[in-house]
């Protein structure tokens, strides 16, 4: 018997190929990367493989390089693994094609997910693995987590016996990281399955000085052909090879693995043949009819390549009339997808050839496929005209391909508990609820099944977590909506999302608030206590945030507090049980943080189990009459409203599935208007900002660094500083005029940056409670603000830190975490040149909070002006920004002719525009003077009519290169080296991290030495690279170090020279993130940055070649050497400290390494500045 543990899809895969792997080769992609995360922390371990070693991991700068990393590892003879998804996949697929072709052995894990088309999707489906079904790997699918283990170790089996390399999948998220509890191999009876004469053969084969031959020659047309037919037999033994490996798995575990399987009725008329996670869920809806007598079942496909005749005509029922495929991808234009061609090709000429087979999508993007959804596929079969081509979930009233269930029917086996929380992202409630299904996992016979929901916001967005326990298999792959119990976490939900409808008749409801009974009254909605009352539902309360308060966690660490209130309320494991095994997880969890956290968390469970309180329900809530109904939002224009209201509301309300496909018609493009941000008012802060006028300096400090936008000043002339009178001070230096500090309540985050920064003695801005009333006032006021005060020029011109917050920020609300390092920079650069802005942006945090829809952040000013965004994608943006600037310039050109063919017609206005259109100030006026000039002549000159058309490119540009570190030093490297050597004018800003951010925080050639990360377990070992020196050899490229935090002045002086300098600028921004771990908490996160540059950690620099042209030495050195200990800044973060506590020896090497480079970094510095005085 094997043992159990609970588990991942991707722990689960990792767990098989580190005992295959002699080799891995890796690189981070959501939502694989987990996987080559255990295989390195596991390494730290010192786990050993099938063979007696540790696994030799090796991380390459991106998909393309790790793919040629495998192939050639595999060439030199060691068994060599890769986990990958989505675009990384298709950057491997030239690889795989020479793999393929030189029949290797090797394994590809891959966590099916979309590819980017008309928008990003980091979430799940077919379409990436699909696009590989032409490379000639063979290609395996599992269905749930046990699967992922079970046929994990057959692809590895059977690539080791049959040569061909295998390409092992399972659906992104949804098995991926759906934890279950599952049979784990054990690494002996694994090695029992290997064919060792296959590995002594492979090892025999491969190259070797000692017996030389040559690979990958280049082959006349005259035998090409030949040659390449020569693989068939290969590809004809593969599907047996895969099916004997299965049956030693069989008779090894007890399972009835087959190539295809079948589950249902043995006299089944009508069938599903599908693949993936689905097949479980379906399973669960065939019992569930069978049960009605229908006699109904599915094809479960196993073996996708080679796609094998004989073992599907074996397991499909005679008496089968009516077959639908479903397939979990798009291919436009097609005939059909790629699963339903290949079975209706599959059964022609069978006994089949006259059954009906029709074909649909489902599941595109994750897109939660609900037990209905699959009655409606059986529905549409049962039907007297069955549409031949369907989609389910969604509404298609555009081409009406969508199918409609006659019921969404509980299908999940009698007695499993299913509990449903709503969190904010970052506050600890998915971690807690890990623990919570390890906890009932580990110790008790249940089964359990956990899997988390996410928005695209970062820290502070919103989760879902889907808990089931029960006594019966798990096969529920979809969202809980028929609940036992079901969290609130953060009580500004309540109005937003439909939640307590979840909950079944008599089940429970925790809702972690401030309010005692009475004021719930006041705040829930009707609809709410209407349901509570009317259905018997146990309402219970808990106020964690002023618990989490007063022991010290702060106001957004609520998970131990709640997750001991939970385990309380649920009853499915003994209480005092429950605490013990918390209280025993928190200290395995945050052991690496301290003795004090550890501590504060043990005192939250207690606090959890004492201070849960039951809401004794009013009668008078069965009849409580409707809140009124919240007024449409009013946009810009008609797309902006009808975007706001059709797509933003739905979707935030987490009502998205119901938007039908017309309403993206107009935008089918994927365009998101700009400035939808503004209209979320998201309500998620649990403290925010307060302004005390009387302590107040006027320096403007907390705007400059607030994350999101949050906190602005505002000029007023006394008429409208009037209706806020009693707010408003004085302007300083500025007669006539009054200052104001507004605050968007409902935008902000609370992570209290800008109270941290204030340096007035007596500080100006506190951080308060989020009580609704002052709110709500505060909202009010900064709308009047916003709405109503015009923009002033001023005598703090904004070259300086007061001036440049006086302008409007053109990104704002951004869903940033709180605390941000990144997002504060890509704000200042929006105000001073966000009207004529273009924006390439890597993918990665700063695209992701950047434009997640239905949320644009990057807005417009009152003329309509804005920043221009766009993404591509993560290893080619240097590129794409490129190609913007070349056509910005050649639109120009044009431009520029037809204004020069113009000079005898308009005269003045076009000699003017010519002479200051590459002056960024000047060209609007003189611009706007030559269109206004060009109206008299349009109807007659074709010239006048051109420059009217195209008067958008009239103003001189911006033009902006956005990205993280993981895009700028790593994968896209290349591209943007070759960018910063063209010459041409384009400005480059790097938000650096030291890590991949997005993708949770994995090393990259940015993660300096001792660090630890993921992929960096037992701490980085070579140091970073200098990004900034390299740039300066080309000796025309401006380059920049900055840390806002550090020297503010610096930072917006860098960025001023940057953009004005006549070709390329790369600005390289320090940027505290989530991921370091800061002690003292991402509200000190412009303190962080000074404590680096203080420490020596990280120099700032300025290199301007303009300077040099002037005879003056280009090279600026704006901080000096280390005035305090490096080491004591390195211990304030979790990511160098935990090295400390899990490897003291090796961090006390690395330590002094990394202290060594700084300080030699700072030599080489002032060296090279002494080099280039004159």
């Amino acid at each position: 018997m094997r043992k159990l543990k609970t588990m991942d899809g991707n722990t689960a895969a990792a767990h098989v190929a580190y005992a295959f792997s002699e080799v891995a080769a890796i690189y981070p992609i959501t939502p694989s990367s987990p996987m080559a995360e255990s295989m390195d922390e596991w390494v730290s371990q010192d786990r050993t493989n099938i063979f007696g070693e540790k696994v030799k991991i090796v991380e390459m700068q991106s998909e393309g390089g790790a793919a040629g990393a495998v192939h050639g590892a595999i060439t030199a003879g060691s068994y060599t693994s890769t986990f990958t998804a989505s675009q990384g996949l298709l950057l491997m697929i030239p690889n795989m094609y020479k793999l393929a072709g030189e029949q290797t052995p090797t394994v590809f894990h891959v966590a099916a997910r979309a590819l980017a088309t008309h928008a990003l999707s980091i979430f799940g489906d077919h379409s990436d693995v699909m696009g590989c079904r032409q490379t000639g790997f063979a290609m395996l699918a599992s269905n749930s987590v046990q699967q992922v283990m079970d046929l994990a170790a057959v692809a590895h089996l059977a690539t080791i016996a049959g040569r061909l390399p295998m390409l092992h999948f399972f659906d992104g998220f949804r098995t991926s990281h759906e934890n279950q509890k599952i049979e784990v191999w054990d690494y002996e009876e694994l090695k029992s399955m290997v064919d060792w004469s296959a590995v002594r053969a492979f090892k025999d084969r491969s190259l070797n000085p000692n017996h030389p031959h040559s690979m990958g020659s280049a082959e006349q047309p005259e035998t090409f052909f030949q040659h390449r037919e020569a693989c068939n037999s290969a590809y004809l033994a593969t599907a047996d090879i895969v099916a004997e490996y299965m049956n030693k798995v069989n008779e090894k575990i007890g399972t009835d693995y087959k190539p295809f399987n079948y589950y249902g009725d043995p006299e089944a008329e009508e069938i599903i043949v599908a693949m993936g996670s689905v097949c479980d869920a379906a399973e669960e809806v065939i019992d569930y009819l069978r049960g009605k007598g229908k006699k109904v079942g599915i094809v479960e496909v196993h073996l996708y390549r080679p796609f094998s005749r004989k073992y599907l005509l074996d397991v499909i029922p005679e008496t089968v009339k009516k077959i639908a495929v479903l397939d979990r991808t798009k291919e436009p234009g097609g005939v059909g997808e790629p699963l339903f061609l290949d079975v209706v090709s599959a059964l022609r000429g069978s006994r089949f050839e006259n059954a009906l087979i029709v074909g649909g999508r489902y599941g595109l993007g994750s897109k939660d496929t609900q037990p209905g959804d699959i009655l409606a596929v059986y529905e549409n079969l049962w039907s007297e005209n069955p549409k031949k081509e369907f989609t389910i979930s969604i509404t298609d009233d555009v081409t009406n391909l969508s199918l409609t269930p006659s019921e969404y029917p509980d299908v999940a086996p009698k007695g499993t508990k299913a509990c449903k929380f709503w969190g904010l992202g970052a506050d600890g409630t998915v971690g807690a609820n890990k623990n919570s299904v390890k906890i009932i996992g580990d110790h008790t016979d249940k089964k359990v099944q956990a899997y988390f929901q996410y928005d695209s916001k970062k820290s502070g967005g919103i989760t879902i977590s889907h808990l089931r326990f029960g006594d019966e298999p798990i096969k529920s792959t979809y969202y809980v909506k028929q609940a036992d119990f079901v969290a609130c976490h953060n009580s500004a939900y309540i109005h937003k999302y439909e939640m307590v409808e979840d909950v079944k008749p008599g089940g429970f409801f925790l809702l972690n608030c401030v309010w005692n009974d009475a004021e719930l009254e006041e705040h829930l909605p009707a609809k709410m206590k209407r349901y509570i009352a009317n259905n018997d539902v146990q309402f219970y309360t808990c106020d964690a945030v002023n618990i989490a308060k007063e022991i010290g966690l702060g106001a957004r660490r609520t998970n131990s507090v709640l997750q001991a209130a939970f385990f309380k309320l649920a009853d499915i494991i003994p209480i005092d049980d429950a605490v013990t095994y918390m209280k025993d997880a928190i200290k395995k969890t945050y052991g690496k943080k301290g003795e004090k956290i550890v501590n504060m968390n043990l005192e939250a469970v207690d606090a959890g189990i004492n201070n849960v309180h039951r809401v004794e329900v009013p009668e008078s809530w069965k009849t409580a009459y409707d809140d009124a109904k919240p007024k449409e939002m009013t946009g810009r224009d008609k797309l902006h409203t009808d975007y706001l209201n059709k797509v933003l509301i739905p979707t935030n309300t987490m009502a998205g599935d119901s938007v039908p496909v017309s309403t993206f018609v107009d935008t089918a493009n994927g365009m998101v208007p700009a400035g939808t941000a503004a209209y979320e008012k998201r309500g998620i802060a649990a403290d925010v900002p307060n302004w005390n006028m009387a302590n107040c300096m006027q320096c403007n400090w907390c705007s400059y660094v607030c994350p999101h936008g949050v906190i602005r000043p505002f000029v007023m002339d006394e008429k409208e500083a009037e209706p806020i009178k009693d707010t408003v001070l004085p302007m300083k230096g500025e007669k006539g005029k009054f200052f104001t500090i507004g605050i968007s309540a409902l935008d902000c985050t609370g992570c209290g940056s800008c109270a941290d920064v204030c340096p007035a003695r007596k500080k100006a801005i506190e951080m308060k409670p989020a009580e609704d009333e002052y709110v709500n006032g505060q909202q009010d006021r900064f709308n009047y603000l916003f709405n109503d005060v015009t923009e002033k020029e001023t005598k703090f011109k904004d070259d300086s830190v007061k001036g440049s917050q006086f302008k409007q920020p053109l990104m704002e609300f951004s869903g940033a975490c709180p605390g941000c390092g990144e997002s504060p920079y890509a704000k200042l650069v929006t105000q001073l040149f966000g009207d004529r802005m273009f924006i390439a942006n890597a993918t990665g945090c700063s695209s992701i909070w950047g434009c997640s829809a239905p949320s644009s952040p990057y807005t417009v000013n009152k003329e309509g002006k804005g920043p221009a965004w766009a993404n591509s994608l993560f290893e080619d943006n240097a590129e794409f920004g490129l190609g913007m600037t070349i056509s910005v310039q050649a639109r120009r050109k044009e431009l520029k002719s037809a204004v020069e063919r113009l000079t005898d017609v308009v005269g003045i206005p076009a000699k003017a525009w010519l002479a200051t259109m590459d002056d960024a100030k000047a060209s609007g006026r003189t611009g706007d003077a030559l269109a206004e000039a060009c109206k008299e002549y349009a109807g007659s000159n074709a010239d006048a009519k051109y420059v009217i058309e195209n008067r958008d490119m009239l103003v001189k540009p911006s033009m902006w290169i956005f990205g993280g570190d993981g895009w700028a030093y790593d994968i896209g490297y290349g591209g943007l080296d070759h960018v910063l050597a063209s010459g041409e004018n384009v400005n480059v800003m790097v938000f650096d991290t030291e890590v991949y951010s997005n993708t949770g925080g994995q090393s990259s050639k940015a993660t300096p030495i001792g660090a630890v990360a993921k992929f960096a377990a037992s701490g980085k070992a070579v140091k970073k690279k200098d990004l900034a020196q390299i740039a300066m050899a080309y000796g025309y490229v401006y380059v920049a170090q900055i840390a806002m935090g550090a020297n503010p002045a610096q930072t917006l002086k860098a960025i001023r020279e940057a953009e004005s300098y006549d070709g390329p600028s790369l600005i390289i921004a320090y940027a505290p993130c989530i991921n370091h771990g800061v002690k003292a908490g991402m509200n000190k996160s412009m303190l962080e940055m000074k404590h680096a540059v203080l420490s020596g950690y990280w120099n700032l620099l300025r290199y301007n070649p303009d300077l040099a042209k002037e005879g003056k030495n280009p090279l600026s050195l704006d901080s000096g050497a280390a005035t305090e200990n490096y080491r004591d800044f390195i211990m304030g973060e979790v990511r160098y400290n935990s090295l400390k506590l899990k490897f003291p020896e090796r961090a006390e090497k690395l330590f002094e390494e990394a202290e060594e480079t700084a300080k030699q970094r700072y030599e080489t510095l002032l060296n090279r500045k002494k080099s280039m005085d004159n």
